[in-house]
């Protein structure tokens, strides 16, 4: 009996997915800043199971919980990085940090937020976003970065598919 309840434990153990948050950052008011809440609409409507997608806004602060319990983040966000409108990025947040960028339109937010955490609660976080054409009083997307949405998302359904991909060998 004591085997098969380890065995059990272990196989259990195994088949443990990573806690993944997608979050979408942004004010929806100002176009392209709203962005990431455009994208995780857009995810919500063919959910990744196993995946919580919060939109989040600009209440960074207000997911503190979500950020402490997540292992791996991946924020959108509009992003301003000198490309053409629509161009999409991808990087950490250790990246922006380290090199003193702020990319991200509310990456200052997300570090400030980090601070709250303790040392051994921080997760992984990456940062998507879109190179922003307008922001600017409204609710629709700029064209340039309405057309680059579902490449956007493809990418980060991408990006989760891998994380849980090495989360699996890493646990073999």
């Amino acid at each position: 009996m004591i085997m098969s309840m380890t065995m059990s434990m272990r196989m259990r153990r195994k088949r443990r997915k990573p806690r993944i948050l997608i979050a979408g950052l942004g004010n929806y008011l100002l176009r392209d800043d709203g962005v990431g809440v455009h994208a995780v609409k857009a995810l919500q409507q063919a959910p990744l199971p196993g995946v919580l997608v919060a939109e989040v806004g600009t209440a960074v602060l207000g997911v503190l919980h979500l950020i402490e319990w997540a292992e791996k983040i991946l924020v959108i966000d509009a992003m301003q990085a000198g490309g053409t409108p629509g161009t999409i990025y991808a990087f950490g947040v250790e990246d922006a940090a380290g090199q003193g960028l702020q990319a991200s339109l509310h990456e200052l937010n997300l570090l400030a937020a980090l601070r709250f955490l303790p040392k051994q609660a921080k997760p992984e976080i990456l940062i998507v976003g879109i190179e922003p054409e307008t922001i600017d009083y409204g609710l629709d997307l700029s064209p340039a970065v309405a057309a680059a949405l579902p490449e956007l998302t493809r990418e980060v359904r991408k990006i989760v598919s891998d994380w849980r991909n090495d989360f699996l060998v890493s646990q073999h």
